[in-house]
C-alpha cells in the first residue's frame, strides 16, 4: 500500500487521459474544429462517441492515424480539411461507427477497400471532393450503409458496382449523384433501382435522348419524388415531347387507360404498350419493367423468355405462374403527367374460372370459419350458464360435519328448508366463499378446523347470486356443506 501511495504521488501510475486545451469536450462529445491540426491529438478520451475533427489541416490517413481505439465512436466529423488520400485499415480503431463525414476535401480517387471494418457504417458523406473514379471494391464491407453523398463531384461514369459488387451496400435507399459530370446513365439498372431507393442526379450534363426522356417521362408518372423535388434541374424540363430523335414514334391520342390481360400457364401473350401506336417501328426505345426484370427493345434475347419486339409489344413466351404482377412500359410518349392515367398493366396467370373457383373456394372457407368460431362462443357460454345455475349442489352430510374433500379450499351453501322456515333464506341457489388455503391432512383423523371464523365472514367476500343483502353474517354451521 505505502509502494502505490509513493508510485501515486510521484506520478508513475498512468491516468485517464483528459480533454485536451485546444478542444472542448461535453460529456461523450469532443470538439478539436478549427484548431490547425495536421495530426490526432495523443490524449484525447477514448470513451467519446462523437469527435469533430473538421476545418483541420489533415492531408492523409494512414493506418495508426488515430492513436488510440475508439469503440464507442458513432460519429466521426472529418469535413473541410485537405484530405487527398485514404489508406486501407484507416478505420480499424472505429469499428462502430455509423455516420462518417468526409465532405468537402480533395479526394480524387476511392480505392478498393479503404472502408474496410465499417459494417456497421449507414451514412457516407463524400459530397465537395473532386473524385473522378471509384475504383471496384471501394465500398466493400459496408453492408449497412443506408445513404451515400458523392454531389458535387467530378464523376462522369455512373457506379453501377455500388449495388451489385460482392461486400457492397445491400440496404442502400438514398444516392445522391448530383452536380457531377454525368452524360448518360444506364437508364435500365435505374429503373430496376427505382423501387428499392431514390437516386438524385439533378445537375449533370446529360444527354437528352429517347432513353432519357423514357426514364424522366415514367419518373414523372410516378411521381418520383427526387425528380420532382428537383424537375428544374434536370435535361428536357418540359417534357412536352419526344424530341427530334423520337420523332419517328407514333403516339396514341386516346387517354392511357389501365388495362388487364389473363393468359394460361405455358401459352404465349403478346401485351401493347399503353400509350403507343402497336405498329410503329424505327429508332424506338422502350422498356419494359416486369416483377422479375427489366428488359428493352434493343437488347433482348430473341430466345428469352420475356422479349420485347421493335414495335415495342412484349412477348411473353410459355407463361409461368410467377409471371402474375404488374407491368409497367417505359417510354418516351410525349404526354403530359396525368394522375388518373396508368402506364403499367396487370397480367394473371392461370385459368380465370379456376380463379374464381379459388377466390370463392376461399370466402366459404373464411365464412365457415367465422360460424364456427361464432357458434363455438355460443356454445361456450351456455355451458358456462349452465355450470353456474343447473349443477346440483353437493350438501353436507351431518348435521354438524365438515364438507368432505374440500380441503378447506371453499364453502358451498346449499339450499336447506330450515332457511326457508327461519326466514333467512330469499331465493334458492348456491354461494361460494372462497378462503385461504391451508395444510390438508386427512389421515391423520383429527377434526380439520375452519381456516376463518365464520361468524365473522360476510357476504362482501362471497360470490353470490343477489339473495342475500350486504352486509349478512354467516353464524349458522348448517349452511355448511
Amino acid at each position: 500500500m505505502l509502494a502505490l501511495l509513493l508510485l501515486l504521488c510521484l506520478g508513475f501510475l498512468p491516468s485517464e487521459a483528459t480533454c485536451p486545451p485546444y478542444c472542448l469536450c461535453a460529456s461523450d462529445i469532443i470538439s478539436c474544429s478549427g484548431r490547425n491540426l495536421s495530426t490526432l491529438p495523443f490524449d484525447l478520451p477514448g470513451f467519446a462517441t462523437r469527435l469533430d475533427l473538421s476545418h483541420n489541416e489533415l492531408t492523409v490517413l494512414l493506418p495508426g492515424w488515430i492513436p488510440q481505439p475508439f469503440d464507442q465512436l458513432a460519429t466521426l466529423v472529418l469535413s473541410r480539411n485537405s484530405i487527398s488520400r485514404i489508406e486501407v485499415n484507416a478505420f480499424a480503431v472505429t469499428p462502430h461507427l455509423l455516420h462518417l463525414d468526409l465532405s468537402s476535401n480533395r479526394l480524387t480517387l476511392l480505392n478498393s477497400s479503404i472502408f474496410t471494418g465499417l459494417k456497421q457504417l449507414k451514412e457516407l458523406l463524400l459530397f465537395g471532393n473532386q473524385i473522378v473514379q471509384i475504383i471496384p471494391g471501394a465500398f466493400s464491407d459496408l453492408y449497412s450503409l443506408q445513404r451515400l453523398y458523392l454531389s458535387g463531384n467530378r464523376l462522369t461514369t455512373f457506379p453501377q458496382g455500388i449495388y451489385w459488387e460482392p461486400g457492397g451496400p445491400r440496404n442502400l435507399t438514398f444516392l445522391d449523384l448530383s452536380h457531377n459530370r454525368l452524360s448518360e446513365v444506364p437508364v435500365q439498372s435505374l429503373l430496376s433501382l427505382t423501387h428499392q431507393c431514390g437516386i438524385y442526379l439533378q445537375g449533370n450534363p446529360l444527354v437528352c435522348d429517347c432513353a432519357l426522356l423514357a426514364l424522366l417521362e415514367y419518373w414523372i408518372w410516378k411521381q418520383y419524388r427526387p425528380l420532382v423535388d428537383f424537375r428544374g434541374d434536370y435535361p428536357c424540363k418540359d417534357y412536352s415531347g419526344p424530341g427530334p430523335l423520337c420523332s419517328e414514334q407514333g403516339v396514341w391520342d386516346m387517354p392511357v387507360e389501365a388495362q388487364a390481360f389473363q393468359v394460361e400457364p405455358g401459352k404465349w401473350l403478346t401485351v401493347p404498350c399503353p400509350g403507343l401506336a402497336s405498329l410503329t417501328e424505327g429508332r424506338l426505345e422502350v422498356f419494359w419493367i416486369t416483377p422479375s426484370t427489366v428488359v428493352n427493345s434493343t437488347s433482348s434475347d430473341p430466345n428469352d423468355h420475356l422479349v420485347v419486339l421493335p414495335n415495342g409489344t412484349l412477348e411473353i413466351r410459355g407463361a409461368l405462374i410467377e409471371d402474375s404482377g404488374t407491368y409497367g412500359c417505359v417510354a418516351a410518349r410525349g404526354r403530359h403527367y396525368n394522375p388518373y392515367e396508368s402506364v403499367e398493366v396487370n397480367l394473371v396467370v392461370g385459368n380465370l374460372s379456376t380463379a374464381n373457383g379459388l377466390a370463392h373456394r376461399s370466402s366459404t372457407e373464411h365464412f365457415n370459419t367465422a360460424f364456427t368460431t361464432l357458434a363455438s362462443c355460443v356454445i361456450s357460454i351456455i355451458l358456462v350458464l349452465l355450470y353456474l345455475y343447473l349443477t346440483p349442489c353437493r350438501c353436507r352430510e351431518g348435521q354438524g360435519g365438515g364438507s368432505r374433500g374440500c380441503g378447506g379450499r371453499a364453502i358451498v351453501l346449499c339450499s336447506d328448508p330450515r332457511e326457508v322456515e327461519s326466514g333467512q333464506r330469499r331465493s334458492n341457489g348456491k354461494r361460494v366463499a372462497f378462503l385461504e388455503p391451508q395444510e390438508e391432512n386427512c389421515d391423520n383423523g383429527s377434526p380439520k378446523t375452519s381456516s376463518v371464523n365464520l361468524g365473522h365472514v360476510t357476504t362482501e367476500g362471497i360470490l353470490k347470486n343477489g339473495s342475500r343483502t350486504v352486509g349478512q353474517t354467516l353464524i349458522d354451521p348448517a349452511y355448511m356443506a
